[in-house]
C-alpha cells in the first residue's frame, strides 16, 4: 500500500509541476525574439485634423514610425507607397498605427497635411500626419530620439534631407527589431532599395503582426 501510494504521490507532483510550468513556456514561446531598443522620447504634435498628438495616443498600439515632408521630390513619394501597402494590410486594426513626422513644420500646416493625405490615400484613423512648432524640435526627436538623420540638405532634395528608413515601435512605446543573419539587431527597416540591398516591408509587416501578438 505504502509503495502504491507513493507512486501516486509522485504523480501528483508531476501533475502539479506541469500545471505550474506549461503556461509559463506557453507564455516563453509567444514572446518574440525581436530586439528591444530605447523608448521613444515624449513628443507632441498636431495632425492633419488638428488634434493633438503624444505618445499617449500610441499607447497599446504597434505603429511605424517616419519622418517626411510633403514637398519632397526625390525618396517621400516612394516611401509613401510602402507605407500604402502597410496601411493596407493593417487597415481597420485599431492597434495598428502610423507616425509620420514632417521635417518641414513651417510648411506642413494641419490643412497642408490633410490635403496631402487626402491625395495620397492615407485613410487609416491611426495614420496621423505630424507637424511641430519648429524644425529644431523635429530635428532633436529624429536625429536624437531615433538616432534617424533629418536635416537641411541640397537642392534636389528641396533643402532638406532625411533617412529612408521606418522605426517599428511596440505597444509599450519601444522601438524594436528583427536580427540580420548574423544575429546583430537592424534597428530600423529599409523602405527603399539600396543598390544589392532590397526593401524591408515584407519582413517589416512579419514583424508588426509579430507585436500585435506579443
Amino acid at each position: 500500500m505504502n509503495k502504491k501510494y507513493s507512486y501516486i504521490g509522485i504523480a501528483f507532483i508531476i501533475l502539479l509541476f506541469g500545471i505550474y510550468t506549461v503556461p509559463k513556456v506557453v507564455d516563453r514561446f509567444k514572446k518574440t525574439d525581436l530586439h528591444t531598443f530605447n523608448k521613444v522620447p515624449n513628443f507632441e504634435f498636431i495632425d492633419q485634423e488638428g488634434q493633438t498628438i503624444t505618445n499617449k495616443t500610441y499607447e497599446g498600439k504597434v505603429y511605424v514610425v517616419e519622418f517626411f515632408f510633403s514637398t519632397c521630390p526625390s525618396i517621400c513619394p516612394l516611401m509613401n507607397q510602402k507605407m500604402l501597402t502597410i496601411q493596407d494590410s493593417f487597415f481597420g486594426n485599431p492597434e495598428f498605427g502610423i507616425a509620420s513626422i514632417s521635417i518641414t513644420p513651417e510648411i506642413d500646416t494641419p490643412d497642408i497635411l490633410k490635403e496631402y493625405a487626402k491625395k495620397n490615400g492615407i485613410t487609416h484613423k491611426n495614420w496621423h500626419l505630424l507637424t511641430g512648432k519648429s524644425e529644431e524640435i523635429v530635428y532633436a526627436l529624429s536625429n536624437q530620439g531615433f538616432k534617424l538623420y533629418a536635416g537641411k540638405g541640397d537642392a534636389d532634395h528641396a533643402g532638406f534631407e532625411h533617412s529612408g528608413l521606418f522605426a517599428l515601435v511596440d505597444k509599450e512605446g519601444n522601438i524594436r527589431s528583427r536580427r540580420d543573419e548574423f544575429g546583430n539587431p537592424i534597428m530600423y527597416y529599409r523602405a527603399l532599395q539600396e543598390q544589392t540591398f532590397p526593401d524591408q516591408i515584407k519582413e517589416l509587416k512579419e514583424d508588426i503582426k509579430l507585436l500585435l501578438n506579443e
